[in-house]
């Protein structure tokens, strides 16, 4: 039963909740990649549209990237917190 007192579980436990909380950096790059591509397959269609439709694919680009850094701040308060 030593072995239990010698590995410290709390910080393997922290480690893989820090990992599993990172899991949104993910989906967050999926999401980035779906906003732009969209975007070039509007502006493909109606190039005329290139203002509006780069405000709209900056301001995804803005909340999708908000959720990933949520994310990775979740990750730092499991490890540090």
């Amino acid at each position: 039963m030593s072995y239990i007192l010698d590995f410290n579980f709390l910080e393997g436990a922290k480690a893989i909740g820090a990992g599993l909380a990172c899991t949104g950096l993910a989906g967050a790059g999926v999401g980035i990649g779906t906003v732009f591509g969209n975007f070039l397959m509007a502006f493909a269609r109606n190039p005329n549209l290139k203002g509006p439709l780069f405000t709209y694919a900056i301001l995804g680009f803005a909340l999708t990237e908000a959720i990933a850094l949520f994310s990775m701040m979740m990750a730092f308060l499991i490890l540090f917190g």
